[in-house]
């Protein structure tokens, strides 16, 4: 009979959690009966010669070879789907590659332990409207979850987040379809590659980046991670995103900072921690969000204005996005910026 998957799973994670070093796929799979079950090519199988395969040499070695092929397989594809399970149920499973390139898989229980967790009503209510945002899909089943155990945790019954705000329903929206997977790989710590358009951009580039986390900004999704190419920190838009996210190795090189300021960041390249000023002339009736920016504004006629605008990091790449209704008159490192990406994307 075959064993239930509830009990392969709960196998499985007490082997992780009562290792004391990463144990490898061989490892596992000699080590849990469900899995040495899968493992056996079939009742006799192994010991039994096929018709016709005693009289003639070489063939029943074949067939023996294949049947143990696909045992891996089966073994390869049951252990994959329940590592992945016992991840979304909150196991954190850290994959280790040794110094042969084998690699294992462990389990701290430092990771896995939650100190115990009190909530007085206002801050279970609060929990609770969050549990509410999320409208995709995926992240609804958590929420849900995570709303029962808040429950459990002291959120009364009769408590409900939305009263008094009936008209108000927050949502955090993703429309990216780069949102999911970047999400399990800031989970579990693996390396993604992804092609990204810069802005301004004429085609994407290839990026080989250990994310660190996703964060909301002004309507916008943005990932801060160690990009290995670049061998720094960088933020990357996620609407800018083209194609799939893979995974791509495992284990991060640079060290994850305890505080990821995601906000901060994006807010620094955008260039609204400036602490110089730009002056551009902008085409009369365009460039709104430039002039919403402005901390002086003259008409110079002709169907142009003079704008004196904060001047940060970034504000090359945002100008370029106004086209001919821009033009730069100093300083001039930011005009020279802005005249090579234009030369870029005249280029194509």
């Amino acid at each position: 009979m075959a064993i239930a998957k509830a009990e392969r799973l709960m196998n499985l994670a007490l082997c992780l959690l009562g290792a004391r070093r990463p144990l490898s796929k061989r490892e596992l799979r000699d080590s849990i009966e469900a899995y040495v079950e899968a493992a056996r090519p079939g009742r006799g199988e192994a010991a039994r010669p096929g018709r016709g395969e005693a009289a003639r040499p070489g063939r029943g070695e074949a067939a023996r070879s294949e049947r143990a092929a696909g045992s891996d397989d089966s073994f390869n594809r049951m252990f994959e789907r329940d590592k992945d399970d016992l991840r979304e149920l909150g196991l954190v499973i850290e994959t280790v590659e040794n110094i042969d390139g084998e690699i294992g898989y462990l389990a701290r229980r430092d990771s896995n332990r939650l100190p115990p967790i009190t909530l007085d009503a206002e801050e279970a209510a609060a929990l609770g409207l969050a549990a509410k945002v999320w409208q995709q899909a995926r992240l609804a089943g958590a929420a849900s979850g995570a709303l029962q155990k808040l429950r459990a945790a002291g959120l009364p019954e009769e408590v409900d987040p939305y009263e008094g705000h009936a008209a108000l329903e927050p949502r955090i929206p993703v429309h990216e379809a780069a949102f999911e997977p970047l999400m399990l790989a800031c989970r579990d710590r693996r390396p993604v590659l992804f092609d990204y358009r810069k802005a301004a951009a004429a085609h994407p580039e290839p990026r080989h980046v250990e994310p660190w986390a996703l964060e909301c900004w002004r309507g916008h999704w943005y990932l801060a991670g160690f990009d290995r190419g670049r061998g720094a920190e960088r933020v990357f838009r996620l609407s800018r995103i083209t194609g799939k996210v893979r995974s791509r190795g495992t284990g991060f090189t640079a060290p994850v900072p305890d505080v990821v300021t995601v906000r901060e960041t994006v807010a620094g390249w955008a260039g609204e921690t400036a602490d110089r000023s730009a002056l551009i002339r902008l085409r009369s009736g365009a460039g709104y969000p430039l002039r919403a920016k402005a901390a002086k504004v003259r008409e110079l006629g002709d169907g142009w204005d003079e704008l004196e605008i904060p001047y940060g990091h970034g504000l090359d790449a945002w100008l370029v996005e106004f086209g001919p209704d821009v033009v730069v008159v100093e300083p001039a490192e930011l005009r020279a910026d802005v005249m090579d990406r234009l030369r870029a994307v005249a280029k194509g």
